[in-house]
């Protein structure tokens, strides 16, 4: 058993969590295809495909090397690729086997790509921004024109289009996260056919992200769910009322190490451990820095190795807390060891692997 502060994860909710989501896809006839950047972890991925996942998104060339490592060979980059560093590291993946799928929104992007000179070419998908403003190109005019323009390039295969929903995020209840859901699937679905309208075969249309992926993996045309964070969940997802309490299956386990006032307790879990995250891409919804088991304690702020809680009946030093964290990914990624409630130690393989 690990020392305080860790990450405990209950693998019966861990499973739970896996094959509801499996299930979800395979009721609809969609291809679920995971973010394991929520986890980094080969053993849950190994979990994800094992239950029908047809492959796994990544973010980054790194994380896709540790899966392919670890005998995941189907992988989706949902990420723009560039610089020739990153060139070679594909064409490496490539040449051992690696099943890999590209993600483009730039023309400069893509002729990196395509000047690898792949046999075969490159499959690539186009990033539709769907309203978190942030990579992809819009709807309309101007996504029919790259696309026109990336099918009549040579080495490349333009196999569809992703996005992802993460201004769901943003959302105050679940209805709201509904709507942007279904308003994510229905502008992609019609990307989607005003391109095949013009000639152009399009094979996948793929969503993200937890919140939206029921919703907007509803919407008839949609063939591909991305959600990352469901394995675990964590506050932010109860505070969107995507799941609650009982769904949570990643908690940090800490020790009160200091009562120095009566309202006042010190445990040994600070940003180090729980990260600082009050909301993924700007929302809110969160109190605090996660979730205690007494709604009368409050985890008012974090310090690197400090986690100061205020209110009252206050736990005594040497009790041992579990908290559900804001956001469980970036704790993931601040963790080298998971405590499993089998009694197993996983490593966070793919830890810090950001480039």
């Amino acid at each position: 058993m690990l020392g305080t502060p860790y990450v405990y994860i209950d693998y019966e909710k861990l499973k739970t969590n896996i094959t509801g989501m499996a299930a979800f896809a395979s009721r609809l006839g969609i291809k679920l295809r995971p973010h394991i950047k929520a986890h980094k972890m080969p053993e849950i991925a190994h979990m994800q495909m094992a239950a029908g996942a047809a492959g796994i998104t990544v973010a980054k060339l790194g994380e896709a090397e540790v899966m392919f490592s670890a005998g995941i060979k189907d992988i989706l980059i949902a990420y723009p690729l560039i610089g020739e560093a990153k060139m070679q590291r594909v064409r490496r993946l490539l040449a051992q086997g690696c099943n890999l799928s590209l993600l483009v929104d730039s023309e400069a992007g893509a002729r990196m790509l395509a000047d690898l000179a792949i046999p075969g070419g490159i499959d690539l998908l186009v990033k539709v921004d769907c309203g978190l403003e942030r990579c992809g190109l819009l709807p309309g005019q101007g996504l029919e024109e790259f696309v026109r323009w990336l099918v009549g390039l040579k080495n490349v295969n333009f196999k569809g289009l992703l996005t992802h929903g993460g201004h769901a995020y943003a959302c105050s209840n679940y209805a709201q996260v509904q709507a942007v859901g279904r308003g994510e699937g229905e502008l992609m679905v019609e990307a989607a056919a005003s391109l095949r309208k013009k000639g152009i075969a399009v094979e996948q249309v793929s969503i993200g992200s937890t919140p939206t992926a029921r919703s907007g993996g509803s919407v008839a045309g949609v063939t591909e769910i991305r959600p990352g964070n469901y394995v675990f969940n964590d506050a932010t997802q109860i505070a969107l009322g995507v799941a609650g309490e009982e769904c949570c299956s990643l908690k940090v386990r800490s020790t009160v190490v200091s009562r120095p006032a009566p309202n006042r307790a010190v445990i040994d879990a600070g940003a180090k451990v729980l990260a600082l995250d009050q909301g993924a891409h700007g929302g809110g919804g969160v109190s605090g820095f996660g979730l205690l088991e007494n709604p009368a304690w409050t985890l008012t702020r974090l310090s690197e190795e400090h986690g100061i809680i205020e209110g009252s009946s206050l736990p005594e030093i040497g009790r041992e807390l579990d908290i559900i964290p804001n956001h469980a990914c970036p704790v993931i990624n601040l963790a080298t060891t998971v405590q499993v409630s089998t009694g197993e130690i996983w490593k966070v393989a793919a830890r810090g692997e950001v480039r």
